[in-house]
């Protein structure tokens, strides 16, 4: 009876809040994947760990900081091996400590002692000269750098760090001895993340260390790290984080071992569920992945600067049988993250967060089971509402709202704080407050819904103007992936590395905002979206989430407006007393692919493809040609207007085919007469170049560069020239220059 009452005089509102029960469920089940809602997830598991974490200082795992102080008194890293060697050395024999593990990867030989230089000299200047070769042959010991930090290495308890690429199968250095063997979980059907190459150790390092473990970040979507694999798969055998393998190690190389879970009296297999080290409960979820437990924000652990170590001031007592980790805070050394209790967070202590969570035994769990949870909970909770709201008033609605969030908030705080167990609770939130709102105004609702997804998806891509359009036309938007004729803009400063040496992080960051913001808001002017920034790079594309038939001129047009506001830049610059900057910008047209494209960790609205690979290169050339923009023959081919200089013909790495490149110079009714005369000859001699006349395509690009010796191009081709008559191109060359750099 009171259900057909319900039904009866309000039929949509309870068809609109079972309908939204029926969508959370789906989600919860794992049917359809609703990304706001993990959003929502990791929002709130943020605020309850920054809630609830102890906010203590933890003295059993101290950080050796190569911070500013560091590189400023022993220099600029990275270090020569021998002083790494000290390093170590005086952790061990001065310092006592138990284990040291390294946040840094050793991949490239030390060549920094000069005994190359030396043995060359001895080939070629001091061959008959045995004293010399007696003199080299003894200090050669104490110029091997890199075996002298392996036999500082030896026989301690020493981990080193290394990495896995997902995307590049390049294979450097040396791998530790994997932590289980292939087919260790044969038949078992887990999630691993899989490695496709790495970066790891020099060998004679590897070999005389204790063992290794990967500090592979895996952020989630909104790039903030709460999670890392315990365990990464490369070819069918399994390696272990770097904190794992320190506690390993820590606790005389004890053994990891793998607990299934089990369903009900069965002993069937129903999963991986956690991981056993000496006695500690390491729980894992469905991809191998644990929770870090942070104790609080930076300063949880205990730091020393590098340099105090190695000159002995710090007190022994404070590092005596301690867990000690090498890492960086150095902002320019890059090892930095954002986290749930920070925006910018070491990464050493990453590292050390897990170690102590380890050590504590208090790890939080998020097993599969809690999704089942938390579906019962969705599922009792939503039918209660959509019972009784309709029915009720809106202050009664109001109170029985909040009276079913606030019991679900008690149950999952309690499950955290002394369980240990994090059961997720924004789906149970959101639908809690969607029945609500249903409720009272689902008209505006279901009006407004769309509209506040999709702006929610893309506004951190393009501007709102786009959004809107978007909005009004969303059948125009996919995001599973396509290919489309697009164009792709690449731009960074000129030797960036320089300009933030010479500031400090504060003034660093306030620059790159100053200079990122007006090239974003050109960008957006001109209809593009934003892919994403690269330090002090940008990388933007035309023609996508919307179609723009127009997306070679729009692209050209944002570069031709960013050069020109760098002038007001650099003058706002000057006024500061910060460096004037340069950039190089370059554009190509093709076919990309366009979609959320990433991992199961981090997704992101990207392109990619052979264009946007040319695009990338194209800008590392504005360098070499010595201009602002390079376009390739694409671009120029769907921007008629526009007078260009023909820079040179390149065959970039990995391709066969050469492409014409070119720097954009006016529209044709604004070309000067002086440009106009400077062209005609350019391409007189460039041709002359290209049919092997190297004598008089020299005279002509002597005399251009006499008339304006501004242009780097001219003397660059002066000195092919000079090198092809000491050695001639072969019989079948078509005029292409070879790119090899990427």
């Amino acid at each position: 009876m009171f259900l057909s009452s319900i039904l009866k005089q309000h039929g949509v509102r309870f068809a609109l809040s079972i309908a939204i029960i029926v969508l959370i469920l789906f989600h919860v089940s794992g049917g359809l994947s609703l990304g706001f809602i993990q959003k929502l997830e990791n929002f709130s598991y943020d605020m309850r760990l920054n809630l609830l974490m102890p906010r203590t200082l933890d003295n059993r795992i101290v950080i050796v900081d190569i911070d500013e102080a560091s590189l400023k008194e022993q220099g600029r890293w990275p270090w020569g091996r021998d002083k790494s060697a000290q390093l170590v050395n005086q952790l061990f024999d001065y310092y006592h400590i138990n284990t040291l593990g390294f946040d840094v990867v050793f991949a490239e030989k030390d060549e920094s002692s000069g005994l190359k230089n030396l043995e060359r000299m001895q080939q070629q200047y001091f061959k008959n000269d045995t004293h010399f070769a007696s003199a080299l042959e003894k200090i050669k010991p104490m110029l091997d750098y890199d075996q002298t930090f392996a036999d500082s290495l030896k026989n301690r308890n020493v981990v080193l760090g290394y990495f896995f690429n997902n995307v590049d199968v390049n294979r450097v250095g040396e791998l530790p001895g994997a932590i289980f063997a292939a087919g260790s979980f044969a038949g078992k059907p887990i999630d691993f993340v899989e490695a496709a190459g790495y970066g790891a150790n020099l060998p004679i390092l590897q070999n005389a260390a204790s063992t290794a473990g990967h500090f592979n970040p895996e952020p989630d979507t909104d790039g903030v790290s709460r999670k890392i694999s315990v365990l990464i798969k490369h070819n069918h055998q399994y390696y272990d984080a770097l904190a794992i393998a320190v506690a390993r190690a820590y606790f005389n190389n004890a053994q990891l071992k793998a607990e299934f879970a089990s369903l009900g009296v069965s002993k069937k297999y129903a999963g991986l569920e956690s991981f056993n080290l000496a006695g500690m409960h390491i729980p894992v979820d469905d991809k191998v992945a644990m929770l870090i437990p942070y104790r609080g924000m930076q300063g949880s652990f205990q730091y020393v600067s590098a340099t105090d170590v190695l000159n002995q001031k710090v007190p022994p007592a404070s590092l005596k049988n301690k867990i000690v980790l090498v890492g960086t805070t150095a902002q320019g050394l890059m090892d930095l993250r954002a986290t749930p209790v920070q925006n910018v967070y070491p990464g050493v202590e990453v590292h050390a967060n897990i170690i102590a969570g380890i050590l504590d035994n208090n790890i939080k769990a998020q097993p599969g089971y809690v999704r089942g949870a938390e579906f019962l909970l969705v599922l009792l909770a939503g039918l209660l509402l959509a019972f009784t709201l309709p029915a009720l008033n809106p202050l009664k609605a109001t109170l029985m709202s909040v009276g079913v969030l606030l019991g679900i908030l008690v149950i999952n705080i309690v499950s955290w704080q002394y369980v240990n167990l994090v059961l997720p609770i924004a789906a149970s939130l959101l639908m809690i407050g969607l029945i609500y709102l249903v409720n009272m105004s689902y008209g505006f609702f279901v009006e407004s819904r769309g509209k506040r997804q999709l702006t929610g998806l893309f506004g951190q891509y393009v501007p709102p103007e786009l959004v809107v359009e978007m909005a009004q036309n969303p059948e125009s938007i996919n995001l599973a992936g396509e290919s489309r004729e697009m164009t792709v803009l690449f731009t960074d400063i000129r030797g960036f590395t320089t300009i933030a040496e010479g500031l400090n992080p504060t003034q660093l960051t306030q620059m790159m905002n100053e200079f990122l913001t007006p090239l974003t808001q050109i960008i957006h002017h001109n209809r593009g979206t934003i892919d994403k920034y690269m330090g002090d790079a940008i990388m933007a594309f035309w023609g996508a989430p919307l179609k723009d038939e127009s997306h070679a001129q729009h692209a050209l047009n944002a570069a031709i407006e960013m050069k020109a506001a760098l002038k007001n830049i650099n003058e706002k610059f000057v006024k500061k007393g910060w460096p004037v900057i340069k950039i190089g910008i370059g554009i190509n047209t093709g076919n990309m692919v366009v979609g959320n494209m990433g991992s199961s960790f981090r997704m992101a609205y990207t392109v990619m493809g052979d264009a946007v690979n040319l695009g990338s290169r194209l800008e590392s050339l504005t360098k070499y040609y010595g201009v602002d923009i390079v376009v390739s023959e694409f671009v120029k081919s769907q921007t008629p207007q526009f007078v260009y200089r023909e820079l040179d013909l390149v065959r970039v790495k990995g391709k066969e085919i050469p492409v014409a490149v070119f720097e954009p110079l006016d529209t044709k009714s604004a070309l000067s007469a002086e440009m106009i005369d400077e062209l005609k000859l350019y391409r007189e001699a460039l041709k002359l170049y290209r049919n092997q006349q190297w004598d008089l395509s020299e005279i002509q690009f002597i005399n251009l560069q006499k008339m304006y010796p501004q242009q780097l191009l001219y003397a660059l081709y002066i000195e092919r020239i000079g090198q092809f008559r000491q050695s001639p191109p072969s019989a079948d060359w078509d005029g292409a220059f070879s790119v090899e750099a990427k």
